[in-house]
């Protein structure tokens, strides 16, 4: 599950027009139910494989057989983003409940979009922040109120070759830390035997990741935008060198397949990512920490579904309590989300037997390793995003001036603030 989330949340108003009459043109187009209804409604953005096990812990609710059963209304996330200020505004089709990325809830809170869960959670002592990963339910807590209960925290990685490291680089894992410098090492080595030592995958969370690892962040107070920095030039420039030395695949080389072929050594990726090499029976894989450039400071880019209940004057007190009672059994039962790959949020899974087994879960095994996840959760963070997509793979492989880059980055960054703003 990719989560290549790249549309800002502010469309042009034609767009906007069309896509209202889209939603609101029958049920079957936006899921909605009726206020009298014994169904609740719940959006979310699992399109590919991990849909099927959000399918499944839906079905084994309904089966437990609430007052309101759930139906699951899988949506790909552009579309769900494009959707949402549409209804809200609107009044109508708004589902009972909806999963959202963390980054995007700062911003929703912001435009007044969203319930607080506070007043209804009494009846669901557990359901609380003792029994959640951290950086999972922190996200939700903003000016002393609960906007949403986390589902997971899902992070951003590195995959190892078992075979290529035992032969190239025999001691980088021995504290489960690899360092940029291990890499270079490995792949001097590697070279002369046509192997790559790292592909370069997803650029926005690599990126974000070294950035912050340097001393970088996207915003210095909550408000402005920060891209156009030192640090975010040491970045790409490290990232470029990988490149400009040969460490990296080629520009437009498959990574993903180099290291399904058993051509890289190290492979940067989502842990959702696991679920494509499970079946391929040549290669010998783990998983450890995104690498660093020290071991001084270990940034894993982390982000987190999270459920959420946008403002309906249709959800009484009754269905209100109906969406706690669903949330309260994910709590009990992510399981199934643990095995599309996902870390649960609910540390009842987390801590589960089953679970432990799982690849994923060696960053949540202790406080040390919950404390590398890194959230980037500035309300502007759509609008940051955007541009770090349009230009961190361009510098890295010497397509565009960094400095020029980064500045054009900042000032599209702040322009799409003044719009919204105006709004």
């Amino acid at each position: 599950m990719k989560k290549r989330i790249t549309k800002i949340f502010s469309i042009a108003l034609i767009f906007t027009m069309a896509l209202a009459l889209s939603a609101c043109s029958s049920k079957s187009s936006s899921g909605s139910a009726s206020k009298d209804s014994k169904e609740l409604v719940f959006w979310n953005v699992f399109t590919g494989p991990d849909g099927k096990n959000m399918q499944k812990i839906v079905d084994d609710y309904n089966k437990t057989n609430p007052e309101y059963k759930v139906k699951n209304v899988s949506i790909t996330a552009d579309d769900m983003y494009a959707k949402i200020p549409t209804v809200v505004n609107s009044g109508k089709n708004i589902p009972d409940v909806t999963i959202v990325h963390a980054e995007r809830i700062k911003q929703f809170v912001d435009k007044g979009m969203l319930t607080p869960y506070d007043d209804v959670l009494g009846n669901y002592p557990d359901i609380k922040e003792e029994n959640y990963v951290k950086a999972g339910w922190d996200i939700g807590n903003l000016d002393g109120k609960r906007y949403s209960i986390p589902l997971d925290v899902h992070s951003f990685v590195m995959y190892y070759n078992k075979k290529l490291v035992e032969k190239y680089a025999p001691h980088a894992l021995e504290d489960n830390i690899v360092t940029f410098d291990e890499i270079k090492a490995a792949g001097d080595l590697a070279k002369k035997d046509g192997v790559t030592a790292i592909g370069l995958t997803w650029m926005r969370p690599i990126f974000l990741s070294l950035y912050n690892q340097m001393g970088g962040d996207i915003t210095s107070d909550g408000e402005k935008p920060t891209l156009d920095t030192p640090e975010a030039a040491k970045a790409l420039e490290l990232l470029k060198s990988l490149v400009t030395e040969k460490y990296t695949n080629k520009d437009g080389q498959d990574p993903a397949q180099l290291f399904k072929s058993g051509k890289a050594i190290f492979y940067p990726e989502g842990i959702w990512m696991q679920n494509s090499l499970k079946d391929i029976k040549t290669l010998e894989w783990g998983m450890t920490n995104f690498p660093q450039v020290s071991t001084d400071k270990v940034v894993n880019w982390t982000s987190s579904h999270q459920f959420v209940m946008f403002k309906s004057k249709d959800r009484d007190d009754k269905r209100t309590q109906g969406v706690i009672k669903f949330l309260d059994y994910v709590r009990q039962n992510s399981n199934p989300w643990a095995e599309a790959g996902q870390n649960p949020a609910s540390l009842l899974n987390v801590n589960d037997a089953k679970v432990q087994t799982l690849p994923q879960t060696f960053l949540l095994k202790d406080e040390k390793e919950r404390a590398t996840l890194k959230i980037f959760d500035y309300k502007y963070n759509g609008f940051v995003a955007e541009q770090i997509d349009k230009i961190a793979g361009d510098a890295a492989f010497g397509k565009v001036k960094i400095s020029d880059a980064l500045k054009k980055a900042q000032k599209a960054v702040e322009d799409k603030i003044a719009q919204d703003e105006k709004k």
